[in-house]
């Protein structure tokens, strides 16, 4: 029988929409989805790449295997732990099940008590007042540099924001400082050089014009040498006008490990009226906009047209609040990890694979703490595995580096060990 006759063997559509398989899966696809998959299949039989009583079985499998999004889980095996490519922070146990609370109907904007309407996040701001006690009040928003354009929108739209040459960076993926705080319709005011910037230059740019003075820490990079920059304290000699502090990272206190990275309550006492962070780099949560500081400088800001168009959701809030006052989430965990941990942790891998373990310094990443080592671990295998590894299931993602794939479990969970060596044999066996 040719194969042309065979196409005649195919299943039509309207028996196979009424397959039992077919007809469960419409609680949890979309008539669309099914469609589509029926129609590959089809497709499939009539290429010649399966027999047409085959298509039955394949739309059934496919049916139940597909997921709810095709974004995929993945193991981080490269050693960064705010790995911008793989969603920055992996929530915490506390968080996914405080997301899993919101996503029905939630008081995010009601008070039970009286029935009528409240303040929105209230949950979440009381969190951060209580993690943070030098700020005065917080604001929640969708993220690091919306906080940071409803700043300078609020407090300098029509008027100048002061800040220093060397702070005008690129924050990734071609964003840039100026463009955004110019989309604000705000006028920058740029003092001092690109390496060197003193008092009097803040002081000799403020005048009836000056909306703020903005400090951005240049989080994604380092210049040294011959250097100067002016610290929050001295710029609070400068009476009248509030000073936004740009943290980028988002560390409540200081990090003994990081001891070069800034945190809202040292800015906040040092002389910053408002502090602006992300909340899903270093504080280990959701996408989100943190803002803290004076009660009337957030208030400003809250009260300002655009707060409303960059507001942030229930499901962000209510994992914001439980990363902030759950226990150490993963980001930290990772930070933290112990050495001597994370190596009998690769051993074990290595060995069951005939592989070595080498010295391997993992990375904050996310644009925190550059240069700064976090010593560990690496199990050495051939570079060709890493394509097979991001491309296994689960998918891990190595780094590739001087010819060979590196395995560093440092943000891997532990409980996830027994599938990561499960990959690595499959992908070495190819």
């Amino acid at each position: 029988m040719t194969q042309t006759d065979r196409r005649r063997f195919i299943p039509r559509t309207d028996h196979l929409l009424s397959l039992p398989a077919v007809q469960s899966a419409r609680e949890h696809h979309g008539e669309h989805v099914i469609r589509s998959v029926i129609q590959a299949t089809q497709e499939r039989a009539r290429r010649g790449e399966i027999g047409p009583e085959e298509v039955s079985e394949v739309i059934a499998a496919a049916l139940q295997t597909r997921r709810a999004t095709t974004l995929r889980p993945v193991l981080n095996a490269t050693g960064v732990v705010v790995h911008t490519n793989l969603g920055r922070a992996p929530l915490s146990p506390n968080a996914v099940d405080a997301l899993v609370a919101a996503s029905g109907y939630v008081d995010v904007e009601l008070d039970l008590t009286t029935g009528a309407r409240s303040r929105r996040g209230v949950a979440a701001r009381e969190a951060l007042l209580a993690a943070c006690p030098a700020a005065e009040d917080a604001l929640v928003v969708n993220n690091g540099a919306a906080a940071l354009v409803l700043a300078t929108t609020a407090l300098a739209a029509g008027r100048e924001v002061v800040v220093s040459r060397g702070e005008l960076i690129e924050i990734g993926a071609g964003f840039r400082l100026p463009d955004l705080i110019a989309s604000t319709g705000a006028r920058l005011r740029e003092v001092g050089t690109t390496n060197r910037t003193h008092f009097r230059d803040y002081a000799d740019a403020v005048g009836p014009e000056t909306g703020c003075l903005l400090k951005v820490h240049p989080s994604n990079f380092r210049v040294d040498g011959f250097t100067a920059s002016v610290s929050l304290d001295e710029l609070r000699q400068i009476r009248g006008v509030p000073i936004v502090a740009d943290l980028g990272s988002g560390l409540l206190a200081p990090d003994p490990l990081l001891p070069d990275e800034p945190d809202a309550a040292t800015a906040l006492t040092s002389g910053a009226d408002v502090v602006t962070a992300s909340g899903d780099k270093l504080l280990g949560g959701p996408q989100a906009g943190i803002v803290l500081g004076r009660t009337d400088v957030v208030g400003r800001m809250a009260r300002h047209p655009l707060a409303r168009a960059v507001r942030t959701d229930k499901l962000a809030l209510a994992a914001l609040e439980a990363t902030v006052a759950g226990g150490p989430a993963p980001v930290v965990q990772a930070l933290h990890a112990d050495p001597d941990r994370l190596r009998v942790r690769a051993e074990r891998i290595a060995d069951a694979v005939g592989a070595s373990v080498v010295p391997h310094d993992g990375r904050v990443g996310g644009g925190g703490a550059p240069g700064v080592p976090l010593p560990g671990w690496a199990v050495r295998l051939p570079e060709e595995a890493a394509r097979r590894l991001r491309l296994g299931d689960p998918a891990v993602l190595p780094r590739v580096h001087d010819g060979a794939c590196l395995i560093d479990v440092r943000c891997v969970p532990e409980a996830d060990d027994d599938r990561l060596l499960r990959a690595v044999e499959a992908a070495l066996k190819h």
